[in-house]
């Protein structure tokens, strides 16, 4: 059997001593988590403080938006059923934003929270933005794509998942992962 010697290859900061770069790497979803926080809250708030969206018809109304992008959809019988009644899915996605946006600033169910907000983007990518040509023009993709990180990682650091994580830990007697 032959014995190597191990040759350390890393920089310090991998191996322990906690610099610049190690600390970027630990925080580098929080911007994500903050910009996708607050835009989800305030798009959730001018939808429910928008007297003209959330009525059957009329300019600006959700009703005239979804039957605006019916026939370009990829999933027309979507928008049907948020057809059926216009105002209930409008309050139904203007609330499902406020709770994914919260969720995600705060660090609560973060995960969950991710996962919501990637099904409204791909919800909204399918039927709002679908016909958008050329397809990186529609905004609803690079938000079903900033979210997977997050639905990946969850939010690790200054969220309530940490709090509630460090507590369930130390009831458990302080080791690792149980």
């Amino acid at each position: 059997m032959t014995h190597g010697m191990h040759t350390d290859t890393h920089p310090p900061y991998l191996d322990g001593d906690r610099g610049w770069r190690d600390t970027a790497t630990r925080y580098a979803l929080l911007p994500l988590r903050i910009f996708l926080g607050v835009t989800f809250i305030y798009a959730g708030l001018d939808k429910l403080t928008d007297s003209a969206f959330m009525k059957d018809s009329g300019a600006g109304s959700i009703g005239d938006m979804m039957r605006a992008v019916r026939d370009s959809s990829a999933i027309p019988a979507m928008v049907d059923m948020a057809l059926d009644n216009p105002v209930a899915f409008g309050y139904a996605i203007a609330f499902g934003e406020l709770a994914v946006g919260i969720g995600t600033l705060i660090g609560l169910f973060a995960r969950l929270a991710a996962l919501g907000g990637a099904l409204i983007s791909l919800s909204l990518w399918l039927t709002v933005s679908w016909a958008s040509d050329p397809y990186y023009y529609g905004n609803d993709l690079a938000y079903l794509m900033a979210w997977l990180p997050l639905v990946l990682a969850g939010a690790p650091l200054l969220s309530l998942d940490a709090v509630l994580r460090g507590r369930r830990r130390q009831r458990l007697g302080g080791g690792g992962y149980r």
